[in-house]
């Protein structure tokens, strides 16, 4: 079984920057695709980007595009999501996710883990 924890969240003026962080553990995710997902209140939860095993593949959100980047680090079993240029519409709870298989998936049903989520909220 593999437990997630996100870190990071918090409050910050449009144009900051955040850096969240997806440690895992209970089992390693070194093998697993890692994801990004965020829900604002009243929407549904809606991808944000997706990270290969290997680090070699990522696949984003247009809304993010240019703005986020995903990362890993295996050794210590963590995924990052830097995020930069924040905007009020960015405001969301983000959740981490994986999923065992090697495909890059947009959709929640592909991922088999969930953390428990970090509130991000950007000021205007």
């Amino acid at each position: 079984q593999v437990q997630l924890e996100e870190s990071g969240g918090g409050l910050v003026q449009a144009g900051g920057s955040l850096r969240l962080s997806c440690a895992a553990s209970g089992r390693t995710i070194d093998s697993y695709v890692t994801g990004w997902f965020r829900q604002a209140p009243g929407k549904e939860r809606d991808f944000v980007a997706a990270i290969s095993w290997s680090g070699a593949r990522t696949a984003y959100a247009d809304s993010v595009k240019g703005r986020f980047t995903i990362s890993r680090d295996n050794a210590k079993s963590t995924v990052y999501l830097q995020m930069n240029s924040l905007k009020p519409e960015d405001t969301a709870v983000y959740y981490c996710a994986a999923d065992r298989t090697t495909w890059l998936r947009s959709t929640r049903d592909a991922y088999d883990y969930w953390g428990q989520g970090t509130q991000v909220t950007v000021s205007s």
